[in-house]
């Protein structure tokens, strides 16, 4: 069974920085690519960064490139997401899954807890 453990999160002012990792366990991880996802209150889950499962290629959505480092660890079964210049609006909980590169979308409906990032002076 496939398991997402997101850790890192927490509460950071406008400019400020966080790093996110992302355990994985229960799929051959390296053979993956991985995705960070987040969900604003209210608002529906959105796709936010991927990286190919060679790390050689990212995708990122407009608003957080160059400011967002997506990177994978293939030894350690991890997913980072560095994050730089937050700003309120990237206020969510955010998660990661496996995903489809080229359709930004996530391969399994299980999905971990999550963690909360809040961008807030």
């Amino acid at each position: 069974q496939v398991r997402f453990v997101e850790s890192g999160g927490g509460l950071v002012r406008p400019g400020g920085s966080l790093s996110l990792a992302c355990a994985v366990s229960g799929l051959t991880f390296s053979s993956y690519a991985m995705g960070w996802f987040r969900q604003a209150p209210g608002k529906e889950r959105e796709f936010v960064a991927a990286i190919r499962w060679a790390g050689s290629t990212t995708d990122y959505i407009d608003s957080v490139k160059g400011r967002f480092t997506i990177s994978k660890d293939n030894a350690k079964n991890t997913v980072h997401l560095q994050m730089n210049s937050l700003r309120p609006e990237d206020t969510a909980v955010y998660y990661c899954n496996a995903v489809n590169f080229r359709l930004r979308s996530a391969l399994f409906d299980d999905w971990g807890q999550g963690t909360q990032v809040t961008v807030s002076s």
